[in-house]
C-alpha cells in the first residue's frame, strides 16, 4: 500500500553523499503533478551564511516561498534543547505544509556532529512531521584517502548494502518510516549490482532501491570554487568563465615544451607567477584549437605580471580566466585538489545533469505512486514544458539547428542532448562550433556538426533544389549558390530525410527561416495556408491562439483552414479542441463583412469536421468564461469552455496574445508554425534558451506526429 503522505524527507546517513542531487530531483518529480510543491529545511547549515542547498531547491520555477519561512532551527537551537527545537520545527513546517500541496524536506548536512548522532535526530524529526525517509547513501567514502576533487574512494556494493543496514536500524529506533533507498554517485560498473544486494539486506520488497551513477561534472568544482579556495583574484578573462568546470591539474612546473603534452580537457593550469613563457604558450594553446581546451589558469606565487606582458594581453582577447594566488605552488595544488563541487542554482550545466541523472536513475512513476500526491488537475506552465519534454523524447526525433554558432543556440542543446531530448544537428564550420561552444561552457559532444559548404551534400542538394524549381528557372549552378545558405540546407536536410524537423530565427529573420519550406516542404494535402499558433500557458491551463505571426488578414477559406490546423496541433500536445472562431459579435447578434467572414469559415469548419465543437462567430468573454457564455450563449458546447481561439486577422491575434502574456503572466510558447508537410518553427530573435528548448520539443512531437 502506497503511504498517504504529501511529503518526503530526504536524509542521508553521512555528508558529502550528494544528497540536494536527489532532492532536486524529487522536487521536478513532484513539480510535474502538483501545482504548488513546498521545501522546508528543518536544520539551517549555516547560520553565518545562506544556505545554498536551499536557494537551489528554492530556485525553481514552480516553487514561490520564501527563504526565511522554509528553515526550522539552528544547529545551536538542537545543542541547546533538541525537543524545544524539535518543537519549533514542527510549527514551522506546518506553516509551509499548509500553503502546498506538496513538500520535499531536506534533512541535515553533517556539518557540526558526527554521524550515528545526527542520522538519529533527523529519523526523530521526519517521525514527528509525518513525513517518510528517502535514505541517500554515499557511493564513495572520505576515508582512504582521495582519487580525485572532493572525491574518495568508491564503496563496493557489499560496503553499501552494510551502511543500509546500519542506517535503517537509525531509522526504525527513532519510528521513522523508510521510503526508498537511493545509492548516489556509485560506481557506473556496479550499478545493477548494488541495487541487487542492498535490495537484499533490507528484506522489504515494499521498498525500492535506485542507483544513481557517479557522474564528473556534478563533483568537478568550478575555477569561482578554486578562486575561492586559493584566495585568489580575477587578473584577465571574462568573469562568466569562472562557472566552468575543472576536470583536472596540470601543474606546470616545467618547460612550456613539457607543459603541452600534458594539458588535457577542462583542466585548470598551475603556473608559477614569474613562468610568464609558460602562461603565454597556454593561452596560445588555448586558442590554437589543437590542443584540449583549458577551464582556466592559476598563476601562484603573488608575482605581479610584468608589464610588458599585461599590454600583451591587454591587445589580444582572452576569456580564459587567470588567477592570481598569493599561495605556493604546494598549497596552491593542495587546495585545488581538496576543492568539492557543488550543485548550486548559478550551474545551469549541473543543474540539467543532476537531473537527467536522476530521470535516468530513478523510477519517477514508482516514485509518484509510493508518495500517493493527488493530481489537482491543474496544468501549470512548469507542468505543461515538462510534458512536452516528456512527449519529445518519445519522439525520438532529429532536430537541424541551422544557427549553430550562436551562443544561445549552443547553451541550448546542451540542455536538450542532457535531458534526452532530441538527436541534434548543428550547422556550420565545425571548428568555430566547436570553439564557441568551449567559450560558452556547452557541451555539445552528442550533436553531429555539418558545414553546408561539404562537396557531398551541397551537390545533392543542389540537384533537388533545382528540380524542385525548375518551373521558376533556377539552374543546377544557381541552386548550388542557393542551398549553402542555412536556412535553406537545414531545409533540406528535412525534406530528403536526413532531419525530421528545423528550428531556426534566433539570428535571422522569420521570412529567412520558413521562405525556403514553403518553396520545398510546401503545405499537407487538403490546407491550402501554412499558419501559426502559440501555447498559451496560463497559471491553470493552457490554451491555443491562431493564427497570430503569418497570415495578415485570412480569408474565410483561410480561416476555416487556421482552425481546423490549430485544433490538429492543439491534440498533437494534449489539448482537447474546443474552438471558439473570434469576432466583435456573438451568435446571430451583429452584421457586416468582418462578421460574416467569421461565420462562413466556422460553416466550412462544420462542413470538413462534423465532429470537431466549434462555435462562431463568437466574442473572447463568451468564449473563456462560463457566466457570460451562460447569457450569451447558453446552449452552445464550446463557449465558456473554449480551448482554441481563432482570431480574424493578424493585427487581433498578435496583439491579443502579447497583452495576455504581459498582463496575466502567461508563458507563450510559439509560434508554432502548422501545415506543413515536415516541421520547421520559427524562433524569435530576442529568444531565450529555455525557449529554444521548448520549441525544439515541439518541433520533435511534431515530427513524431508526422511519422506516426
Amino acid at each position: 500500500m502506497p503511504i498517504e503522505t504529501k511529503s518526503v524527507y530526504v536524509a542521508s546517513a553521512e555528508g558529502d553523499t550528494g544528497k540536494s542531487t536527489v532532492a532536486l530531483g524529487v522536487l521536478d518529480t513532484l513539480l510535474r503533478e502538483v501545482d504548488r510543491v513546498g521545501v522546508f529545511r528543518p536544520v539551517a547549515r549555516s547560520v553565518s551564511e545562506r544556505d545554498y542547498v536551499l536557494e537551489l531547491l528554492l530556485e525553481h520555477d514552480g516553487v514561490d516561498l520564501g527563504y526565511d519561512e522554509c528553515i526550522g532551527v539552528t544547529y545551536d537551537d538542537v545543542h541547546a534543547d533538541p525537543d524545544a527545537a524539535l518543537a519549533r520545527i514542527l510549527d514551522r513546517y506546518k506553516a509551509v505544509e499548509e500553503q502546498c500541496s506538496a513538500v520535499v524536506i531536506l534533512g541535515s548536512d553533517y556539518t557540526d556532529v558526527g554521524s550515528p548522532t545526527e542520522l538519529s535526530f533527523n529519523a526523530r524529526v521526519a517521525a514527528n512531521l509525518g513525513a517518510p525517509v528517502l535514505l541517500v547513501l554515499g557511493g564513495r567514502s572520505a576515508s582512504g584517502g582521495q582519487d580525485r576533487f572532493g572525491g574518495g574512494t568508491a564503496r563496493t556494493a557489499d560496503e553499501l548494502a552494510q551502511l543500509a543496514e546500519v542506517a535503517v536500524g537509525e531509522l526504525k529506533a527513532e519510528h521513522a518510516s523508510l521510503l526508498a533507498v537511493v545509492a548516489n554517485r556509485v560506481d557506473p560498473a556496479i550499478v545493477s549490482a548494488v541495487r541487487f544486494t542492498i535490495g537484499l539486506t533490507l528484506h522489504d520488497d515494499a521498498v525500492p532501491v535506485w542507483a544513481i551513477p557517479e557522474d564528473p561534472l556534478l563533483v568537478a568544482p568550478t575555477m569561482q570554487n578554486l578562486l575561492a579556495a586559493t584566495g585568489g583574484t580575477l587578473v584577465q578573462g571574462d568573469a562568466a568563465m569562472l562557472q566552468r568546470p575543472v576536470f583536472g591539474v596540470v601543474v606546470a612546473g616545467m618547460s612550456m615544451v613539457n607543459v603541452l603534452p600534458r594539458l588535457t580537457e577542462g583542466a585548470v593550469v598551475i603556473v608559477p607567477g614569474d613562468r610568464v613563457e609558460v602562461l603565454i604558450a597556454a593561452l596560445l594553446a588555448q586558442t590554437s584549437g589543437t590542443f584540449p581546451s583549458l577551464a582556466g589558469i592559476l598563476l601562484n606565487g603573488g608575482f605581479e605580471l610584468p608589464e610588458q606582458i599585461q599590454r600583451l594581453l591587454a591587445g589580444i582577447e582572452v576569456t580564459l580566466p587567470i588567477v592570481s594566488t598569493p599561495l605556493g605552488t604546494y598549497d596552491t595544488t593542495v587546495r585545488v585538489t581538496r576543492s568539492r563541487g557543488r550543485l548550486a542554482a548559478e550551474s545551469s550545466a549541473k543543474y540539467d545533469q543532476a537531473l537527467a541523472l536522476f530521470e535516468e536513475s530513478v523510477d519517477r512513476a514508482a516514485l509518484l505512486e509510493l508518495l500517493a500526491v493527488p493530481h489537482t488537475g491543474v496544468v501549470t506552465p512548469l507542468m505543461f514544458e515538462h510534458q512536452l519534454l516528456e512527449q519529445a523524447r518519445a519522439a525520438k526525433a532529429h532536430i537541424v539547428l541551422p544557427e549553430g554558432e550562436e551562443d544561445r543556440i549552443l547553451l541550448a542543446a546542451d540542455r536538450l542532448l542532457r535531458r534526452g531530448v532530441a538527436r541534434l544537428t548543428l550547422l556550420g564550420d565545425e571548428a568555430d562550433i566547436r570553439a564557441r561552444a568551449s567559450a560558452v561552457g556547452a557541451d555539445i559532444t552528442g550533436a553531429e556538426i555539418l558545414d553546408p559548404h561539404g562537396a557531398e551534400l551541397r551537390e545533392r542538394f543542389a540537384e533537388e533544389y533545382a528540380r524542385l524549381r525548375a518551373h521558376k528557372g533556377v539552374t543546377l549552378e544557381a541552386a548550388r549558390d542557393v542551398v549553402v545558405d542555412v536556412s535553406y540546407f537545414g531545409t533540406m536536410m528535412v525534406h530528403l530525410g536526413l532531419a525530421d524537423g528545423m528550428v531556426s530565427g534566433a539570428v535571422h529573420t522569420t521570412a529567412h527561416t520558413i521562405r525556403p519550406s514553403f518553396e520545398i516542404i510546401r503545405t499537407k494535402p487538403g490546407v491550402s495556408v501554412v499558419s501559426s499558433v502559440f501555447l498559451m500557458a496560463l497559471a491553470d491551463r493552457v490554451l491555443v491562439y491562431g493564427d497570430c505571426a503569418v497570415i495578415p488578414d485570412p480569408t474565410s477559406e483561410q480561416l476555416a483552414d487556421i482552425a481546423l490546423s490549430s485544433a490538429v496541433t492543439a491534440s498533437q500536445f494534449g489539448i482537447e479542441p474546443r474552438v471558439a472562431m473570434l469576432s466583435y459579435s456573438t451568435g446571430q447578434s451583429g452584421e457586416g463583412a468582418d462578421v460574416e467572414k467569421v461565420r462562413n469559415a466556422t460553416k466550412l469548419v462544420r462542413s470538413r469536421r462534423s465532429d470537431l465543437p466549434v462555435e462562431g462567430p463568437i466574442q473572447y468573454d463568451a468564449a473563456a468564461d462560463v457566466a457570460v457564455a451562460r447569457t450569451k450563449l447558453p446552449n452552445s458546447a464550446v463557449a465558456g469552455y473554449a480551448t482554441v481561439f481563432i482570431f480574424p486577422d493578424l493585427n487581433t491575434g498578435n496583439n491579443t496574445y502579447k497583452a495576455v502574456q504581459r498582463s496575466a503572466g502567461a508563458v507563450a510558447i510559439g509560434p508554432i508554425l502548422q501545415g506543413l508537410n515536415k516541421p520547421v518553427n520559427d524562433l524569435s530573435r530576442g529568444a531565450l534558451v529555455q525557449d529554444i528548448v521548448n520549441t525544439v520539443a515541439i518541433t520533435a512531437i511534431q515530427a513524431g506526429q508526422a511519422r506516426a
